[in-house]
């Protein structure tokens, strides 16, 4: 039988679709691309905003239209958060939520027995135990991404993630070293430690995100541990100088920003202020050498006046981002700020993330600028038609090379003198000699 994914939404949901891929693959499924007929189809979804939903049921219906003999499988967070609409989707045969994902070959089975629809929704318990089943491979990828920690605490006013995951809840180091030792036996030289709420690895059964980064680190063959985003006001001095310690941990850091102005901060219910996070910026540029920092920021959350909005604006131009993600606030039905007042019109808030993405880009270029004259290590992940190779380097600036070692160059790390920068890339020479 032939089964094909398509995911939606975070690192931590592709990490779960491979895990999904694994187990079909060990029951005798072919994976396949959405392209060609199959079987089995599984859409994975994301609930992060009004938007992915919208997404995630043109999906179904597409599949379900082009795939018509197929079983269709919704799972992933929106089911969690929002039962009965997921139970709505006609076109899915079988809907799973995050807590019942691991069982899918067994709801597949009782679908083509029965030819029943086959709906598994499990509420969260707080005492939910780390779902620990490893993955060996990372389907298509040259680095591989590893789920450490699933669920959050933090309710932060927009958002609805902590009702799809439920609490904290973190992979023990023993089953952390075991899964990278394997990886690495597969010839990954790169991890990506990943979580819904990284930083709080470990709250949970008495370690730390540090102590899980020196543990990959030991991990022979493991020439690279790049981790996923972090809440900044969880990286404290102490964290910072153990991560720092770790000669293997990439010099890039993805903390999320989401406004510069405290007044707006505080109503998202977000731990730190301006002055915290421009503080804790300067920390880590002292600690990690070329160190690049990138982040999220929205405009529009309800009540951003244009006063709070240029503020924000002049905060983040001052960070000295290498790369922002910008978006404009989506109201979310089921948390706080769907309710409050001042919501901003669609209009302005299209104005400011225009703004926003001017200032952001500009921010790339100039930090893409101070790499000229830098060697980098890059782990190359694709060749172009014109003979050229691209990667991303340990501070994940994306770098593209001319070498005439043709395809043996994919999955390696390599050393490139940077000698022009660009908007979005840079470009530099092999060196042999480092």
């Amino acid at each position: 039988m032939k089964a094909a994914f398509y995911t939606l939404g975070c690192k931590v949901n592709q990490y779960e679709t491979q895990n999904m891929i694994e187990a079909l693959a060990t029951n005798g499924f072919e994976i396949c691309g959405a392209d060609v007929p199959v079987d089995v189809f599984i859409l994975n979804s994301c609930t992060v905003t009004a938007e992915s939903d919208r997404k995630t049921r043109q999906l179904i219906r597409k599949y379900r239209a082009l795939l018509p003999r197929a079983i269709i499988v919704l799972t992933g967070c929106l089911p969690q958060v929002c039962p009965e609409d997921a139970k709505a989707l006609e076109q899915a045969d079988i809907v799973l939520g995050n807590t019942d994902r691991s069982e899918l070959i067994t709801a597949i089975n009782e679908f083509m027995l029965t030819h029943l629809r086959v709906v598994k929704i499990s509420p969260h318990n707080r005492h939910d135990a780390f779902m620990s089943t490893p993955i060996h491979t990372f389907h298509e990828r040259t680095r591989a991404f590893v789920k450490i920690e699933d669920g959050c605490n933090r309710y932060c006013a927009y958002c609805i993630i902590p009702y799809a995951r439920g609490s904290v809840r973190s992979k023990p180091l023993e089953d952390i070293a075991s899964e990278v030792a394997g990886l690495a036996g597969s010839g990954y030289r790169e991890v990506v430690l990943v979580g819904i709420n990284l930083s709080a690895y470990g709250s949970d059964i008495g370690s730390d995100l540090a102590a899980a980064v020196e543990c990959v680190c030991a991990v022979e063959g493991i020439e690279r541990v790049r981790l996923g985003s972090l809440e900044p006001d969880l990286l404290t001095d102490n964290m910072i100088a153990r991560l720092a310690s770790y000669n293997k941990l990439c010099h890039h850091f993805h903390l999320s920003l989401q406004s510069g102005c405290d007044e707006t901060l505080c109503r998202m219910n977000r731990h730190y202020n301006s002055a915290y996070y421009v503080n804790l910026l300067e920390k880590l540029r002292d600690n990690f050498y070329n160190c690049s920092v990138t982040t999220d920021i929205m405009v529009g959350f309800p009540g951003e006046s244009d006063e709070e909005f240029s503020r924000s604006l002049d905060m983040f131009k001052s960070c000295r981002f290498a790369r922002a993600h910008v978006f404009a606030y989506s109201r979310r039905k089921g948390t706080r700020a769907d309710t409050m007042p001042g919501q901003i019109q669609k209009s302005e808030k299209q104005r400011r993330s225009g703004i926003m993405q001017a200032a952001a880009q500009t921010a790339q270029s100039d930090f893409l600028k101070t790499q000229v004259g830098k060697t980098l290590g890059v782990l190359i992940e694709t060749s172009n038609p014109d003979g050229s190779f691209e990667g991303y380097s340990e501070n994940y600036t994306k770098v593209r090379v001319q070498s005439s070692e043709g395809l043996e160059l994919l999955g390696k790390i390599v050393y490139v003198n940077i000698a022009t920068a660009f908007e979005e890339h840079c470009e530099g020479v092999l060196v042999n000699n480092v």
